[in-house]
């Protein structure tokens, strides 16, 4: 959702920003605007569907791998496992005990083996629920920078430029829930990042202003 509410603010925000700095009608800013909104937060959706089931398909792969394994070299995948738990800090008679004790369970050895192996979560990955988590973000943050020109305000352009650097900061603050640093640092950083990216587009329509 992070990743798709930035995406949706910066790309719709700059078709703004370029529109309006090359002095055009607001009508085209509402028709590049909705067009974006569709079929770019439709275009990362579908991406990150297919990056995830990639990811999905690969996990799949690397359990059959290692359940043949298991299958067809047992002590060497139990040497592994023991040696894993060695690692974890595990020795004596509760090392021996431990390695058993997984072994006994498939499913057990097997999650074992992605995580501490090939580094994998335990818990398998979401296609559908990424892309509906993307495409939702994508078109809540894309459509603020359009709601002053869909509404007809006065000083749209002003208003829109508010809003979606309010937008970024929200952003950037609901982001500091996953990461160490504070809120107000983790909305600024998120903040300069569109507003850069926001001054480049109209930067770049200034240039065809008539």
């Amino acid at each position: 959702m992070i990743y798709g509410g930035i995406d949706g603010a910066v790309t719709t925000f700059a078709i703004v920003a370029g529109v309006e700095g090359a002095g055009l009608p607001h009508s085209i800013i509402v028709a590049l605007g909705l067009a974006n909104i569709i079929a770019d937060g439709f275009s990362m959706a579908a991406s990150n569907y297919s990056g995830t089931k990639a990811e999905l398909d690969d996990r799949k792969r690397i359990i059959k791998i290692e359940e043949q394994h298991i299958a067809e070299h047992p002590e060497g995948e139990l040497e592994e496992l023991r040696q894993i738990l060695e690692i974890r800090g595990l020795s004596g008679n509760l090392l021996v005990q431990a390695t058993n004790a997984i072994a006994r369970s498939r499913d057990k050895w097997v999650d074992m083996m992605l995580t501490d192996e090939y580094g994998l979560s335990r818990s398998d990955p979401e296609p559908m629920r990424a892309a509906v988590a993307t495409f939702t973000a994508f078109l809540i943050a894309g459509f603020v920078p359009l709601i002053p020109f869909l509404l007809g305000l006065a000083n749209a352009f002003s208003i829109a430029t508010f809003a979606t650097l309010l937008t970024f900061f929200m952003i950037g603050a609901a982001k500091s829930r996953w990461s160490l640093a504070k809120w107000w640092r983790s909305g600024i950083e998120t903040l300069l990042i569109g507003g850069v990216a926001a001054a480049l587009a109209y930067g770049v329509g200034g240039l065809f202003h008539p």
